[in-house]
């Protein structure tokens, strides 16, 4: 157990790097995840969010309660920033059908299960992240679909009851029996070490799912892929910026801007891919758009906490200085 919790922490150090190892390896050698297709990929993103159920206590649903006019401020930039962004980037870059699909569809997603790990390592406000990532997640199933059917509807056909039961799948019953799981047994030493291991599957699971799509996929990236990128690389900086920018306007504390900023920014593009494969399978380039999200914002995720670190040292020595 000890050795898995190493390698754990070790992949959760390491998750834009090894993600992208993944990605890269899998476009040269694509039958090395060509078993991550359809219900395969559906229950490994269902892991996933079971992980981020497991962390969940009933103190955190009390966060919801006790904070609720700042989450409530987090999840509207959430889902009117990111969709908004994407649709804006799609006409003003003149992106193909298919890439602007993908990057609409990531920006409708609920906020990343990562960024809470990023909150943490730039010192952010991490109680005020696990909400709006739960106030997020909880209210995607009709969120997204509604987002999809409004900014993307016009050019192609959005199953949005479809798309509901997909999200209610693999987001809230996962969660719901990770959280069930934490309330029962919680409070054994056994669950408590196992627990420590849960962030390296989840990794493990991210890397597969981004996998999965390279090998389906991959080879659409050769004629779309800086295309895809630059949407990316943009509607990710943008939602940062913006985010950061609500938190300045809502007056917030510096780490709660820093929190919002990374949280608006940071899409659970891992659940992005699967709709895409499952609500769009005659449009490859929604996946990939989809998958260099879930490489790109791993990596965007950790520089940022990097770069808020980095001045957070600057100020310091600037008033030892002074």
């Amino acid at each position: 157990m000890k050795v898995l919790q190493i390698v754990s922490a070790w992949l959760a150090k390491y998750t834009p790097a090894f993600v992208g190892f993944v990605a890269v390896a899998t476009y040269f050698v694509p039958e090395s995840f060509a078993w991550v297709r359809g219900t395969t990929q559906t229950v490994i993103l269902g892991v996933i969010m079971l992980s981020m159920g497991m962390t969940l206590k009933g103190e955190d649903f009390r966060i919801l309660a006790s904070r609720p006019l700042d989450i409530l401020i987090g999840a509207v930039a959430q889902f009117t920033l990111m969709p908004l962004i994407a649709w804006c980037l799609v006409h003003w870059l003149g992106l193909p059908k298919a890439v602007g699909i993908g990057l609409i569809l990531v920006g409708c997603c609920p906020g990343g299960v990562s960024s809470n790990i990023m909150s943490f390592l730039c010192k952010g406000d991490v109680a005020f992240s696990v909400g709006m990532t739960s106030l997020s997640t909880l209210v995607a199933p009709l969120m997204t679909p509604l987002l999809m059917m409004w900014l993307a509807g016009e050019s192609i056909e959005v199953d949005a009851i479809g798309m509901f039961r997909s999200i209610l799948i693999v987001t809230i019953m996962p969660v719901a029996l990770g959280f069930g799981f934490n309330a029962w047994f919680g409070h054994r030493a056994v669950y408590r070490e196992t627990m420590k291991v849960m962030p390296g599957v989840a990794v493990l699971c991210l890397a597969a799912i981004v996998g999965g799509v390279v090998s389906a996929h991959g080879h659409h990236f050769a004629s779309s892929g800086a295309l895809i990128f630059v949407g990316v690389f943009l509607h990710n900086s943008l939602g940062y910026v913006l985010g950061y920018l609500v938190g300045v306007v809502a007056r917030f504390t510096k780490p709660k801007r820093r929190t919002i900023s990374i949280e608006v920014g940071m899409q659970n593009a891992g659940l992005a891919t699967v709709l895409a494969a499952r609500h769009f399978p005659a449009l490859p380039e929604v996946a990939i758009a989809s998958a260099v999200s879930c490489v790109w914002h791993s990596i965007s995720g950790a520089l940022m906490a990097g770069v808020f670190n980095v001045l957070d040292a600057a100020l310091s020595k600037r008033g030892q200085r002074s």
